[in-house]
């Protein structure tokens, strides 16, 4: 079972947050931030992972703790449960459409975290989070899975970029992780990830 649970508790947050890399795409998503939530949602259902989180943050502050805080936790549940990577693709990429907006990604799940990111929101950002907040949630998320990840987002929709977004990284994700029974070790040369 390619599994992970990670629980973690700060001044700020609080989250717990599980997840099975071969689900169904099936989600429980409960942030306090429901345009978060939904692009949450379709992270899990695109990816076809089943992801529960819970989280409690201190959103009368604002909402930048909350989303940083799980893009930590759901990384490092995403490396424990890729593991060594024994048998995985590795390399995949992705290109999604919503209306006039397309995002690409390309990731490599090879244990070295780090971010390209292009591409601009409005200031007052996608469902009223501020658009810097998008990056840094996936800058989160890469350098605690050890995830390299080049995304690019192109559009004129807030909405419609982000969600193609976490569309595009969670169908690159899937194929990434995507068991290959070709491959009978850790896809390095190196030996490990």
């Amino acid at each position: 079972m390619r599994t992970s649970e990670v629980h973690r508790t700060t001044r700020e947050t609080t989250i717990n947050l599980s997840l099975d890399l071969d689900g169904t795409g099936a989600g429980t998503i409960e942030t306090g931030i429901p345009f978060f939530d939904h692009m949450l949602t379709s992270f899990a259902r695109h990816g076809h992972i089943d992801l529960t989180v819970r989280a409690t943050g201190d959103l009368v502050v604002d909402a930048h703790h909350t989303i940083e805080d799980i893009g930590i936790v759901l990384g490092t549940a995403l490396a424990g449960a890729v593991g060594d990577g024994r048998g995985i693709a590795r390399f995949a990429d992705a290109a999604v459409p919503m209306d006039e907006a397309l995002a690409r990604v390309a990731l490599d799940v090879g244990g070295r975290g780090y971010l390209v990111f292009e591409g601009a929101f409005s200031p007052a950002g996608p469902g009223g989070i501020p658009g810097d907040l998008i990056e840094h949630f996936f800058y989160s998320l890469c350098t605690n899975a050890g995830i390299t990840a080049h995304i690019t987002v192109t559009g004129r929709n807030d909405h419609h970029m982000c969600e193609a977004a976490f569309k595009a990284f969670a169908r690159a994700l899937a194929a990434a992780v995507a068991v290959d029974p070709s491959i009978g070790d850790v896809p390095s040369t190196k030996g490990t990830l």
